[in-house]
């Protein structure tokens, strides 16, 4: 195994900021020195002079070949941890689902063997329980200590993977004995499917009303029910992917009342918002995700949230389709267009800028995109940050590089970027995962099965 130093760069981590050399051996972070106080030597130097060396990515919501309305996500576990990794994520959790009907274990093994021996970066799974009864109660069980120890909850998609409150009371006790972690979609899917029937009957089937139906009382009613239910389960709650201010003051009243409760947003809510929605044409089909976007006026609350830790993850829930040929079966009628937007690639740098705009410090950038979601879902110290022992999934980051988004020279496999345009400060230069370059100087060199399945212990915030 090549012995590595990373040299001259600034260090930072959810917990400090130091200009320090970083040794690696075996595909772990060995011993970090100030420089020059020991010289080390090395197979492979890679000078970090006036770069950031930064934690790989944990990215905690991923759908890479994600099947959905009729169509699947267009991202493989091949195609999507490369951009991952170009994106300075090396990390990434996806959802294994549950079909109706089906054992858990199936819906598992069914992931693994999409993933198996085809991703570029490490990745472990999720559960998404979509049909709640005895059998897949004891599963969860099994599931916890072979380290799957997080479950997915939907209170939207009635008939796909909709739980009603008294299937997810019982997932929620089970995990509370489990020491499992119930992730919630909370949106009152039946009353937005109400809405959306209604709205079609109007003549409303631009994607505009896709967030027009999808109301952000809806996000927040559902919040405050889950909520509940994990408070009388007595188990801990983490609510995906939060979009609206409402849904923030429900989780921050939790947290002030000392409940076990986290709340994960994602970029798209923090810069985009119903605008793009309302874009001409057929446009906005592109901005279509659920939560959905929001107007302006809610990201200040998002941002707030992040800053004061009532939010504590931002992740993608990144699950592309394309414009041409997905998103499209939703024209003439927006409640056909396939869920979802790409991301993965984006993450890290969205982020940086958002440090560059003074919304976030730099160790909270660290923070929320690192070493928490590692914390969260059992990964810490192992993944999340750099210190002795870690494994050595490093990025040199440059803080300075400038950069235009672009599908044009992105790497999802998807054909629009959602933020096509957008000028950004601070770019991923290498990246090592385990120690192994998979991009070195902004040139891919990694390799299809050097990621590898990462099983995960419980949620560090409840030990």
């Amino acid at each position: 195994m090549t012995r590595t130093v990373v040299r001259g760069g600034l260090v930072v981590t959810a917990a400090e900021e130091v200009h320090a050399d970083v040794l690696v051996e075996n595909g772990r972070v060995e011993a970090l020195a100030t420089p020059d106080s020991q010289q080390w030597t090395a197979d492979r130097v890679i000078d970090a002079t006036g770069k950031y060396v930064v934690p790989g990515g944990v990215d905690a919501h991923t759908h890479m070949e994600f099947p959905f309305g009729g169509t699947a996500s267009s991202d493989t576990f091949e195609t999507g941890t490369k951009a991952a990794a170009w994106g300075g994520t090396t990390t990434i959790i996806d959802f294994a689902v549950q079909s109706k009907g089906a054992a858990l274990r199936e819906g598992l093994d069914a992931w693994h063997a999409k993933a198996d021996g085809r991703c570029a970066i490490d990745y472990a799974f999720h559960m998404i329980v979509s049909d709640v009864n005895e059998s897949t109660l004891k599963e969860m069980d099994g599931l916890v200590g072979e380290g799957v120890t997080s479950f997915k909850l939907f209170m939207a998609y009635p008939g796909v993977f909709y739980s009603d409150d008294g299937q997810i009371l019982r997932a929620m006790q089970r995990a509370g004995d489990n020491g499992g972690l119930i992730m919630m979609h909370a949106e009152n899917g039946i009353a937005i499917d109400v809405l959306v029937q209604q709205a079609l009957e109007r003549g409303q089937a631009d994607p505009r009303y896709h967030g027009e139906v999808r109301k952000a009382l809806l996000e927040a009613e559902a919040t405050h029910r889950a909520i509940k239910l994990a408070q009388v389960a007595g188990a801990p709650l983490y609510v995906v992917h939060v979009s609206a201010r409402e849904a923030v003051a429900e989780l921050t009243r939790a947290r002030s009342e000392g409940l076990p409760v986290f709340g994960e947003t994602c970029p798209q809510y923090l810069f985009l918002s119903t605008d793009n929605l309302a874009e001409p044409g057929f446009e906005g089909a592109k901005y279509v995700c659920s939560t959905p976007l929001r107007p302006k006026e809610h990201q200040a609350a998002l941002w707030h949230g992040l800053r004061a830790n009532d939010l504590q993850v931002v992740s993608t829930d990144h699950c592309p389709f394309c414009f041409t040929g997905q998103k499209e079966l939703g024209r003439g009628d927006f409640s056909k267009i396939p869920n979802g937007m790409p991301g993965v690639e984006n993450r890290m740098d969205l982020l940086h800028q958002a440090v560059v705009d003074g919304h976030l410090t730099r160790r909270r950038w660290i923070e929320i995109a690192c070493a928490t979601p590692a914390r969260m879902f059992g990964l810490y110290p192992k993944k999340g940050t750099i210190a002795p022992g870690s494994d050595a999934d490093l990025v040199i980051y440059d803080p300075h590089a400038e950069q235009t988004v672009s599908a044009a020279t992105h790497h999802m496999n998807v054909d629009y970027s959602a933020y096509e345009g957008r000028r950004l400060t601070g770019r991923v230069e290498t990246v090592l995962s385990r120690g192994e370059p998979v991009i070195t100087a902004r040139e891919f060199t990694g390799r299809d099965g050097h990621g590898a399945y990462t099983p995960r212990g419980t949620c560090q915030y409840l030990n």
